[in-house]
């Protein structure tokens, strides 16, 4: 017989979860007050009233479009958005006191790493100290190798050949009617390069429950939820429908739990393929972290974000600017043929080649100054400090450089900052980089300088080369203004439609 339990013991559960629930509610109400009190939810400046309210979108068609109007209103290029506890500057004196002269005061910070914990956990994008240095040092011996720049050479090449070329030519072949969404293509190819390159791994070889296509819609949702994350005026409330599994928190999770199996996936088949002679990134982590797969999934979704988004990002903004001067395209044919001369008009420029085209170099340069794929990037001040404008920052504050917009300041370009212009990159027809890397912050700078930059530079212009050689790309707009989502990295709503078309001077194969 069941013994039924004394009905002063049911009372004392039930009082027990009710002070549970009590206390709960409490707790969240409190915290509540103390985040009214530190970010100033109730701030009536014309900027917070506009955010809260989104009235900004009835003039300017993107967040980043308006932050650059405020910060090109500002006398020191830098604002304040008090309901999200945020400077913004877009003033290099700042940048440079950020990642350079105060670089430990400005680390990325617990609220950014919790931020992005979910998507990139304990990645090199992500942490601060001893685990950022050890990453650092693994991938710069990775990436600084002549070995891995010679391979990784061969591997865009190959993808070239192997997939974008024959997919512009069957674009190109069927008339006016052949359209691309570059976005796309873009994408798709630098997922298949970073996959080689940074993995050792063909994507053919990796044996997945889902199609592709479900994997870069996980990829983009996870980024577009993530970034929403950020933007939030009361952290809280996604904090507590994350612990709850409610709304966008929910759909996160699963699109995160997608992403998940594709990198259980590349460990998988590295392990399996071995690791102890490969040059590949990843198997150098797997050398020294061997057993820790939480950790390598860590260093794979944030390797695949990088490589994937970034570059296909660049290419994508490139042509986009491209396809609205033809004559740069003109001018950048001028020296794709002068440096091939004595080569078969249907052969790829060498890596050398490539390091001479020093016009294609200030095109690519000038994109990334106006269309950078990262148009923002936060720190979290450690201690009370004021920057080189004036501007005081408190401990704990969020200070965010905005290249976008320093990318749009007459202040640092002169009066034709809005002009896609690449001879600003020239002196006697020479690729002159900015004299300081602060003014053009695209690859971050200082301590944290994006280490994949020149491999990321050699990726674009091998496939700008190869592809403004063969065709003509016809953006095609339609007059629509240009809206981005939401994301980790800067993508075109609804892709990016193109008219692809062969040059007369290149035959059919």
């Amino acid at each position: 017989m069941v013994e039924e339990a004394p009905e002063g013991a049911a009372l004392t559960v039930d009082h027990f979860a009710l002070l549970f629930f009590c206390f709960v509610g409490a707790f969240v109400v409190f915290s509540m007050l103390l985040l009214l009190l530190r970010r100033r939810l109730w701030c009536s400046c014309h900027v917070c009233k506009a955010y809260l309210s989104s009235s900004w979108a009835g003039e300017f068609d993107n967040p980043c479009d308006w932050f650059t109007h405020l910060l090109q209103e500002s006398p020191t290029g830098t604002i304040h958005i008090h309901v999200l506890g945020n400077t913004i500057t877009a003033n290099p004196a700042n940048v440079e006191y950020m990642l350079n002269t105060r670089f430990d005061n400005f680390p990325k910070g617990k609220p950014f790493s919790a931020v992005l914990g979910d998507l990139l956990g304990q990645g090199i994008f992500n942490v601060d100290g001893d685990m950022w240095r050890f990453q650092r040092k693994m991938a710069s011996l990775a990436l600084g190798s002549v070995y891995v720049r010679s391979y990784a050479f061969r591997t865009v090449s190959g993808e070239i050949s192997r997939f974008l070329l024959p997919l512009l030519s069957s674009t190109a072949d069927l008339g006016d009617g052949g359209v691309v969404d570059l976005q796309d293509m873009f994408r798709r190819f630098s997922f298949d390069t970073i996959c080689r390159i940074s993995f050792g791994l063909d994507r053919a070889c990796l044996e997945l429950p889902v199609p592709m296509s479900e994997f870069a819609a996980a990829f983009d949702t996870a980024s577009r939820l993530s970034a929403l994350r950020g933007a939030a005026t009361m952290p809280l409330i996604w904090k507590l429908k994350r612990l709850l599994g409610l709304g966008l928190e929910k759909e996160l999770k699963r699109a995160i739990g997608t992403i998940n199996m594709l990198a259980e996936e590349v460990i998988r088949q590295r392990r399996k393929l071995g690791f102890e002679t490969s040059y590949d990134l990843l198997s150098r982590f797997m050398g020294s972290v061997e057993g820790d797969d939480q950790y390598l999934r860590d260093i794979v979704i944030s390797f695949l974000l990088a490589g994937r988004d970034a570059v296909a990002s660049g290419l994508t903004g490139f042509f986009l600017l491209l396809s609205q001067h033809p004559n740069v395209a003109i001018a950048m044919r001028r020296e794709i043929a002068t440096m091939k001369r004595n080569r078969d008009g249907e052969g790829f420029a060498s890596y050398d080649q490539l390091k001479q085209m020093h016009y294609v170099q200030a095109a690519v340069y000038e994109s990334l100054r106006l269309l950078p794929p990262v148009q923002f990037d936060s720190k979290f001040c450690v201690e009370d400090d004021v920057l080189p404008d004036g501007t005081f920052v408190g401990k704990n504050t969020r200070v965010t450089y905005h290249p976008y917009a320093m990318g749009r300041m007459a202040s640092i370009w002169g009066p034709d900052c809005g002009e896609f212009k690449p001879e600003r990159w020239l002196r006697d027809g020479a690729f002159l980089p900015a004299e300081s890397p602060y003014k053009y912050p695209v690859f971050q700078g200082g301590q944290r300088v994006c280490l994949g930059k020149e491999l990321a530079m050699m990726e674009m212009k091998a496939v700008i080369v190869s592809i403004v050689s063969r065709f003509d790309v016809e953006v095609l707009q339609g007059g629509r203004p240009l809206k981005f989502v939401p994301g980790l990295s800067a993508t075109i709503s609804g892709g990016l439609a193109a008219r692809v078309s062969r040059r007369g001077s290149i035959k059919k194969a």
